[in-house]
């Protein structure tokens, strides 16, 4: 079977260049004789591996010498218990920006574990459609959150909240290296890696050094294997890391910096979300339209419905479209259930090609239906 264009919101596709590099070092990876699968992550041939990758996300990022980076396990959602167990110690008390399921997420489990939780500023009223715009965040706070892009709604922020002194967290699963970022007007950055970086299984951790503390000093009840400083200590090996995760990251991160870095991703992406979202303003008859509004549309995920969107038929419609477009060699295409409807995620790793075959696609359906 011939490879398909996969717009699944993650696990995502993966550049096809590191696919194959992959497949052919499956058995034998530099000479060792052994895949990476089986390699001790203690091992002299394991070493250079995860050393590469910290030196290339460092180097991609612009990583300052004052953070440390760290690999770890848990997904996106257990940074959101981490962020609160060990940057919520002062006062106890936390900011949080609402724009989606995840940031909402966050701040339930923060407020679990017995942070206040403020809620400075919310786009649920009009279903996450868009980005509140909150100049600066003041206050006592231990630390101040965001979801940098909306993986379900397809918003992501077009500007920066000035926090002060009030350390920045964020969320940057679904666009981490899609773009350039000042790593240092964060305190801390995430990212699971299944989206723009490699397969699920590993975490991707940017935390500057002053916010790592003791154990002792993180919230009461905080395990060791949830305290950053567990891993700061370990280099990412306190246990057995995901080894093969990230060696295939190290990999990814090779295929970004050849194809120009995070500005060559912008240009890339730009050029992609530019070419869908004017298709779905200004489609024939008007059958598609984006659910995100203009001034928050995220260059990774594009959601978009119907003009069948509220009708008896929506549901038979939609499905109609998810299983045509999987025939034509478009896959993962349906739509999360809060918002319906399709949804093409976009990532690095696909092509300009796919987005112009999924739009051919999708002028066929509307003539058709």
């Amino acid at each position: 079977m011939s490879r398909v264009y996969n717009f699944s919101a993650g696990p995502s596709c993966l550049p096809e260049e590191v696919l194959k590099e992959c497949a052919a070092e499956m058995l034998d990876c530099n000479g060792t004789g052994q895949s990476v699968m089986e390699m001790s992550h203690r091992s002299k041939a394991f070493e250079p591996i995860i050393k590469d990758a910290e030196a290339m996300v460092r180097k991609l990022m612009k990583v300052p010498e004052n953070y440390k980076v760290l690999f770890l396990q848990g997904g996106g959602s257990t940074q959101f218990a981490m962020v609160a167990q060990n940057l919520g110690i002062h006062t106890g008390k936390a900011a949080y920006i609402q724009t989606g399921v995840w940031a909402k997420k966050a701040a339930a489990e923060a407020r679990h574990l017995g942070v206040q939780v403020d809620v400075v500023a919310s786009s649920e009223d009009k279903g996450y459609s868009y980005i509140p715009k909150v100049e600066k965040i003041e206050g006592d706070y231990d630390y101040a959150y965001i979801c940098l892009n909306n993986t379900i709604m397809g918003t992501h922020y077009e500007y920066l909240p000035d926090t002060g002194k009030i350390p920045l967290v964020a969320d940057i699963s679904s666009c981490v290296l899609s773009e350039p970022l000042d790593v240092s007007k964060f305190g801390l950055l995430f990212a699971g890696a299944q989206k723009n970086l490699a397969p699920a299984g590993v975490t991707l951790v940017i935390i500057r050094e002053d916010l790592i503390c003791e154990l002792d000093k993180c919230r009461a009840g905080t395990p060791t294997m949830l305290c950053y400083k567990t891993h700061a200590d370990g280099e990412s090996m306190y246990n057995t890391p995901p080894c093969y995760t990230i060696y295939v990251l190290g990999k990814v991160l090779k295929w970004i910096e050849a194809n120009g870095g995070a500005e060559g991703m912008l240009k890339r992406n730009k050029e992609k979300a530019d070419l869908l979202y004017n298709y779905l303003d200004s489609n024939d008859g008007n059958f598609y339209h984006a659910t995100a509004q203009k001034g928050s549309r995220s260059l990774m995920n594009v959601p978009f419905l119907t003009k069948y969107a509220g009708a008896e038929n929506e549901k038979e419609i939609n499905d109609k479209f998810v299983k045509e477009a999987a025939a034509a060699g478009l896959v993962n295409l349906k739509g999360h259930r809060l918002v319906g409807g399709m949804r093409a995620s976009i990532y690095n790793a696909m092509s300009l090609d796919g987005v112009k075959a999924l739009i051919d696609f999708m002028k066929k359906f509307a003539k058709e239906n």
